[in-house]
């Protein structure tokens, strides 16, 4: 085997897997960020410092949509468990590559509704994460997690059931 042979293979095992350290990345923060919300009491308040309730009460008036916040702040507590929990389906999904389209477009939903709320009066733009976030869910959503997945596993063994 030639130093181009040997280069070519890592180039293409380096392609195949070049979405890993994002899906990664994105898995574990949604995951702790969902943990983090659901044992933090401050925030599963709907008064208080630290509260959800305070926190939207805060962005309402700066937001893009304020009538998402005026929804969030009519059960402030369910909200924040819902966004809890939506994080942890989300980060979990995407770890284990479980239906990785579907869990990527839950979080990038998560991240837009995060942007045109609590980020988006955040000046320069590029200093608000949400947007971040957003963005960097988009290749999963194209490409899915072919590789190191449950989904990649379910679709080999249909592929062999079929074949």
């Amino acid at each position: 085997m030639t130093r181009t042979d040997v280069l070519s293979g890592l180039r293409e095992r380096a392609a195949r897997h070049a979405l890993l350290p994002l899906r990664t990345f994105l898995g574990v923060t949604f995951v702790y960020a969902g943990l983090d919300k659901l044992t933090d009491s401050a925030f599963l308040s709907a008064d208080g410092p630290g509260s959800i309730g305070e926190l939207m009460r805060g962005v309402r008036d700066t937001s893009a949509v304020p009538a998402l916040v005026d929804t969030a702040l009519n059960a402030p507590v369910g909200f924040a468990v819902a966004l809890a929990v939506g994080e942890l389906l989300v980060g979990l999904g995407t770890l284990a590559g479980l239906l990785t389209r579907i869990a990527a477009t839950g979080g990038a939903l998560i991240a837009l509704s995060l942007w045109l709320t609590v980020s988006w009066a955040v000046t320069p733009y590029y200093y608000g994460n949400d947007l971040v976030y957003l963005m960097a869910w988009t290749p999963l959503i194209l490409a899915g997690a072919p590789y190191l997945s449950l989904d990649s596993l379910i679709r080999s063994r249909r592929s062999r059931r079929t074949a």
